[in-house]
């Protein structure tokens, strides 16, 4: 009896996943292919049901203003060489970037990207910036790879146009061979007034927690694939006390092997699904209560329950992050070879 109730639950979960495809949206707003097949976008800013930007390599930004439709293409001149895998859009007009590397440039436009300002710039070379969040219009903070053995942390409250270093003292102390990686952008979440919640990996991969924009850390260990630079959390999707991480080896993007899990306590706990992912993850993202996917290198994911099992999604390879609405229902998905699309049922 339980495996029949175990079937009809996959099954019926299976049916769910066939529902949901991505819409192509690649080549929409008058970009040739021969302009973007180079290119791999791992930045995305959904506004609302209208507005989305996304970022990636060789200074390309991109945005839409008609819910995916059509995708202006908006280079940031001078920064061709810059891979801007950070992006936060404020609105239709206003959005904060950031590559990675060094050296390491935050810029900002207010004029839809015609035009871009540069509000930040090291020359470091330990300078690598893995992603950005924001509590609000005003709130924000971006983070890197450690330095001197402290996450790299800046602190914005004026919605990125001045950034300022966060007190070493204030900073997560990591261990020998952990850091973050910086494939989506998503390794960090800013939610409700003041949490934030950023993940690391490699030798060693853990949760790390503030309840206060930053001030003060807490961290929690998360049972994931990890022990070497190339493997741990790469993506973490929280919405309340509830989490999923994904990850694996970038490596061996096949390997199913404590790759992708999910909690109900804040991540003091943690459960393996009974139907896992694909493989390697490089991205995960709430679209309601209990409704998640993920996408990576080898494929994409659907949830409907909360990640205790997963079901593929068809023709969805080379995606390498997702973000729905911050406020609204659209769901935009970005990768390689310049694609980009819209998860629709």
């Amino acid at each position: 009896m339980h495996r029949l109730i175990l079937f009809l639950i996959l099954f019926s979960q299976s049916a769910i996943a066939q529902q949901w495809h991505f819409n192509d949206r690649s080549f929409e707003g008058g970009t040739t292919k021969y302009e973007i097949k180079d290119i791999s976008y791992r930045g995305v800013s959904v506004v609302d049901d209208k507005v989305a930007w996304v970022s990636g390599s060789k200074g390309m930004v991109r945005r839409t203003m008609d819910g995916g439709k059509q995708w202006l293409y908006c280079p940031v001149k001078g920064y061709e060489q810059c891979d801007f895998r950070t992006i936060y859009a404020l609105d239709a007009k206003t959005a904060v970037i950031a590559n990675a590397g060094s050296p390491a440039y935050i810029l900002r436009t207010t004029d839809g990207g015609k035009n871009w300002e540069e509000v930040f710039l090291n020359s470091d070379k330990g300078m690598f910036f893995d992603g950005i969040g924001f509590w609000n219009d005003k709130e924000g903070i971006i983070y890197g790879d450690p330095i001197h053995g402290h996450l790299m942390m800046f602190r914005t409250h004026d919605g990125g146009k001045m950034w300022e270093g966060m007190p070493e003292q204030n900073r997560p102390v990591l261990m020998p061979g952990e850091a973050s990686f910086a494939a989506s952008g998503t390794a960090i979440r800013c939610e409700g007034g003041s949490k934030c919640v950023i993940a690391t990996g490699g030798t060693v991969s853990r949760m790390w927690l503030s309840q206060d924009r930053g001030a003060n850390w807490y961290f929690v260990w998360v049972p994931i694939e990890q022990g070497d630079s190339t493997k741990g959390i790469f993506s973490v999707a929280c919405k309340g006390s509830d989490m999923i991480v994904v990850g694996g080896d970038y490596k061996n993007d096949t390997l199913k092997h404590d790759h992708v899990l999910y909690s109900a306590d804040n991540g003091k706990s943690w459960g393996m699904p009974k139907a896992a992912t694909g493989g390697y993850r490089e991205c995960v993202e709430y679209i309601d209560d209990n409704t998640a996917v993920t996408v990576g290198t080898n494929g994409a994911d659907i949830t409907t329950d909360g990640g205790h099992s997963w079901q593929p999604l068809p023709a969805a390879a080379r995606y390498h992050v997702i973000q729905k609405a911050r406020n609204g229902k659209l769901v935009v998905a970005a990768g390689g070879g310049g694609k980009i699309a819209t998860l629709e049922r």
